[in-house]
């Protein structure tokens, strides 16, 4: 079987499809994207793309390493997010050659399923005590929330207080037992880090992530041993190499690897087996596509340190187009008691509909993130 040309389409709400044919007849999908730089990862897999036409794409492996190794300069995000989705294609070849799940070929599934939590509140946290309330009434038993706006290094005891108020509105809604994630993005700074962590420390939560920015080891090592809560992180490294350093300092409980980001399922795979090394839970990144979304839940079957998944489903990014409207089958993800099922079909196990992509990628997308200022006309984290 040799890979005989591939297409990629740009796909609204803010997604890049690639599609890699071959000369079997059998044609795999992948997910190249970074939120707001899509079309740079498009150029990247267009140039990665030159010295596989021709290959033989069931040598996943030695293709992996020629992409990162045969490149002086290598990581990052657009790299490999362009081997990612490249990756995710050729494991979907592979599959469906096979017949199989690509987890029944990394080993075999160790569950059949895998809890996965909801979004709620959008960029700026707003009425999310009721948007919890509501996705509970629904069958969540778990969501995640943006936890503040913009933070100046040293902020108010203000955005504290509505910080607080806000976790205990969804406390008070949903019960002691269902789970919160919140999620910092980075917002907040290394001399208030450790007092949100303090002053939600009470409400029990699943997690706090990105309590600072991933380049900042040291101090969220800190609040993680200043405080009760899981700290989770990873959704801005890109290869083991990177995680290396997390395992190392013993900053994190929870890692979040991006499917779409970190290199694919192999690279993903390798993370994943790394952290259960270090009993370091298993949580992939994923407010993307349903490619993205199927990719993680092979990898979430073999990984045995896998706990749950972020999907996009119903997220704000996603309004006009959501996760399923691009299947043949939106039936696939099965979710049920705030569980989804992993897709027993043939390599990714999801079928994606070619007209409806061609259909939207004539509308395309060029999504770009907001850009925060604080009051003072500085640059704010996002």
């Amino acid at each position: 079987m040799k890979i005989t040309s591939y297409t990629t389409w740009i796909v609204p709400p803010r997604w890049c499809f690639l599609k890699i044919e071959t000369d079997a007849g059998i044609d795999g999908w992948g997910e190249p994207v970074v939120e707001g730089r899509a079309h740079t990862v498009q150029t990247a897999v267009d140039e990665m793309m030159d010295c596989l036409v021709g290959r033989d794409p069931a040598r996943i492996e030695d293709i992996w390493q020629e992409l990162y190794r045969g490149s002086f300069y290598r990581g990052g995000p657009i790299l490999m997010s362009a081997m990612a989705g490249i990756d995710q294609a050729l494991w979907d070849i592979k599959g469906k050659k096979f017949n199989a799940p690509i987890h029944e070929l990394m080993g075999g599934a160790c569950r059949d399923r895998i809890r996965v939590y909801q979004w709620i509140g959008g960029d700026r946290p707003v009425a999310v005590g009721e948007a919890a309330r509501q996705a509970k009434n629904g069958g969540a038993t778990a969501v995640k929330m943006n936890g503040t706006e913009e933070m100046q290094c040293i902020d108010t005891s203000r955005k504290i207080d509505e910080l607080v108020a806000r976790v205990a509105a969804i406390r008070e809604s949903c019960g002691p037992y269902f789970d919160i994630g919140v999620d910092f993005h980075g917002r907040i700074h290394k001399p208030m880090a450790r007092i949100v962590a303090r002053e939600l420390e009470p409400f029990n939560l699943m997690f706090i992530e990105e309590p600072v920015l991933s380049e900042h080891l040291d101090e969220m090592a800190a609040v993680r041993a200043h405080c009760n809560i899981p700290i989770a992180a990873g959704e801005r490294l890109f290869s083991r190499f990177d995680f290396k350093e997390v395992f190392a300092s013993g900053a994190v409980d929870i890692i979040q690897p991006d499917l779409s980001h970190a290199g694919g399922i192999t690279e993903c795979r390798k993370i994943a087996t790394m952290a259960e090394a270090y009993d370091v839970a298993l949580a992939p990144h994923c407010p993307l596509g349903p490619i993205a979304l199927a990719a993680c839940l092979q990898v979430d079957a073999v990984s045995h340190n896998a706990f749950i998944q972020e999907q996009s489903l119903g997220i704000h990014y996603n309004q006009g187009s959501d996760l399923l409207d691009y299947l043949v089958d939106p039936e696939v993800f099965i979710y049920r008691d705030g569980f989804v099922e992993i897709p027993a079909g043939p390599g990714l196990g999801i079928e994606i509909n070619e007209a409806v992509v061609a259909e939207r990628a004539a509308t395309g997308h060029r999504w770009r993130n907001p850009v925060w200022r604080h009051a003072d006309g500085s640059i704010a984290e996002w």
